[in-house]
């Protein structure tokens, strides 16, 4: 497994809203279909957001659903959002818990963590997943900061309606409105619903934005978008969003925080940082998750 590494893009000077459109690599997650946004070929990062997968949604027969053993992380901060299903979180610091539509689970990895990522408890009936797993790079005098793991119910985040555009704001500030989940650079995460027909313009605090349109159909820039894409916008433009069909749409974005090198589930400034990491899952110092007695060995490649 070769390393990747983001550094901050160059927009072209053009008179578009957007840069550039980013197809999904399809990939598996436990089984599940997921459509990897984040890092891509032609992207690596939005802001301090350096990986972004859409899962599902999947349906899953009763008693199966979707199971990540332990495994490690460094330099970095993880944001689950479902929209619909569970997930139950354990992680190295002893915190156990699950995850349910529109709630935000915040897990900062800073100098190391280890979690695992498992199926509810919906073992009599068949379940459903389907959300948006994101990870942002955290700052470099934040890289080794202290592990830690927050959990904010879906009624902590601010909603608001503009020209009937249903707006959740899930971190930053947005439309007058700041989000309680913590943020350790300048960032923007949001989710969007349109009805056919609204319009709606992103907020331009952010030198870097980018929409992933999660279903439904778009126009930005009279150009026409369907789901499954990423649009990313050139920084400091006008972003206005149209719905063509009911849509739901993702936000991302914020300032660019370096350059920053990925490997497996490891993000740093520092090379030798990841290998310092590899040696240690390996070697097993990385404190266990309670309860579990899997985990996920270190690639080989």
């Amino acid at each position: 497994m070769s390393y990747l590494t983001a550094t901050p893009p160059q927009c072209m000077d053009n008179k578009g809203e957007i840069e550039l459109v980013i197809e999904p690599k399809q990939t598996d997650l436990s089984g599940v279909s997921v459509r990897r946004v984040l890092p891509s070929r032609a992207r690596r990062m939005v802001g301090p957001f350096i990986f972004f997968d859409h899962i599902g949604p999947a349906e899953f027969p009763p008693g199966k659903g979707i199971q990540v053993r332990p495994h490690p992380h460094i330099g970095l901060a993880t944001v689950t959002y479902l929209f619909a299903g569970e997930i139950i979180h354990r992680d190295s610091l002893g915190f156990e818990q699950p995850i349910q539509c529109g709630a935000v689970n915040l897990m900062t990895a800073g100098r190391g963590i280890a979690h695992s990522e498992r199926a509810g408890d919906d073992v009599d009936r068949t379940s459903r997943l389907h959300g948006i797993q994101s990870w942002m790079a955290l700052p470099t005098d934040q890289e080794e900061r202290e592990p830690a793991f927050v959990h904010y119910p879906a009624t902590d985040l601010p909603e608001l309606d503009i020209d009937g555009v249903a707006i959740r704001v899930i971190i930053g500030t947005a439309y007058d409105h700041t989000s309680p989940v913590t943020s350790y650079s300048p960032m923007l995460y949001l989710e969007l619903r349109f009805p056919q027909g609204a319009q709606l313009t992103l907020p331009n605090a952010y030198r870097e934005r980018a929409a992933y349109v999660v279903s439904g159909a778009v126009q930005i820039d009279d150009h026409a978008y369907d789901n499954g894409v990423m649009l990313v916008g050139c920084p400091n433009k006008r972003i206005s969003i149209l719905a063509l069909q009911d849509s739901h749409v993702m936000i991302i974005g914020g300032d660019p925080v370096g350059e920053r090198h990925i490997w497996w589930n490891f993000v740093s400034s520092s090379k030798q940082r990841i290998e310092t990491a590899k040696a240690d899952w390996k070697a097993g110092r990385f404190e266990p998750v309670p309860g579990e007695t899997e985990f996920i060995p270190l690639p080989q490649n």
